[in-house]
């Protein structure tokens, strides 16, 4: 069958109208992903200030809960402090520390600290410090410990927590009552609270071990004492039987682990 004169040409219009067709497809689809990732994108942005806004809020209320408010003049959250990671607090990584003042001066630290010898895995509680080397206060802020029993080191689950409270480490013997100590265990679970009271006085360890530097949130003094540390270890002969030779006690003692 031959073609029309006309043919050629309508064949030729037609291919150009489905580019045309084609090509509008192609730009409305650019155009709808564009504003499709815009949208994904601001939506992000805002749920990760909301949980930012959220996470500071239960964080504020936290701190508030062990050091109050008619305690200090400041803003915790913008008094925040870096801590280098710490074996005597279990810190694996850098963390954050916070200082309370008031007129301008340090009456309180709050440092975190990590046992990872809770009955169901990692306990992690914040500590409050006074200057005086006594505790302001204590909380749990995570964990996996069994509800109805170890989960009562929340203070909103039982009042146990606060046995801490204005304690030193010479004050009390920190173990629980079955091991011979001042602190109670709870009917059922003693392997939680045995691990809470031993992170709390590490807590206090720690920070009469850096009382100066945690004072002053000097993050660079923190950091340098550690670093030095950790030479010390690296340049320990080792025995005959292959272990490190111990360390001369500290200035406190002995009692301090070592970083």
């Amino acid at each position: 069958m031959s073609l029309t004169p006309d043919q050629p040409e309508q064949q030729a219009q037609a291919a150009q109208g489905l580019k045309h067709t084609i090509a509008r497809a192609a730009l409305g689809l650019a155009v709808f992903a564009v504003v499709t990732a815009g949208v994904v994108a601001v939506t992000q942005m805002t749920t990760a200030e909301t949980i930012a806004d959220n996470e500071r809020a239960a964080q504020s209320a936290a701190l508030a809960e062990i050091i109050p408010p008619s305690l200090h003049d400041n803003d915790l959250l913008d008094a925040a402090f870096a801590l280098p990671p710490s074996q005597v607090l279990g810190l694996e990584s850098a963390d954050t520390g916070w200082r309370a003042t008031r007129n301008g001066e340090t009456v309180a630290v709050l440092l975190p600290v990590v046992t990872g010898k809770g009955y169901s895995g990692d306990i992690r509680l914040l500590v409050g410090i006074r200057a005086d080397g006594s505790v302001a206060g204590v909380r749990a802020v995570k964990h996996a410990e069994t509800p109805g029993l170890g989960d009562k080191i929340e203070a909103r689950k039982s009042d146990w927590i606060h046995e801490f409270d204005d304690q030193t480490l010479s004050s009390v013997e920190w173990k629980v009552n079955k091991d011979g100590g001042d602190f109670d265990q709870f009917t059922g679970a003693t392997i939680t609270p045995r691990a809470v009271v031993g992170a709390v006085r590490q807590a206090l360890i720690y920070f009469m071990a850096h009382r100066t530097a945690l004072l002053a949130g000097d993050s660079e003094t923190l950091t340098a004492t550690r670093r030095a540390a950790k030479a010390q270890q690296s340049t320990q002969a080792p025995t005959a039987d292959g272990t490190l030779t111990p360390s001369a006690p500290s200035e406190h003692g002995g009692d301090e682990p070592h970083e």
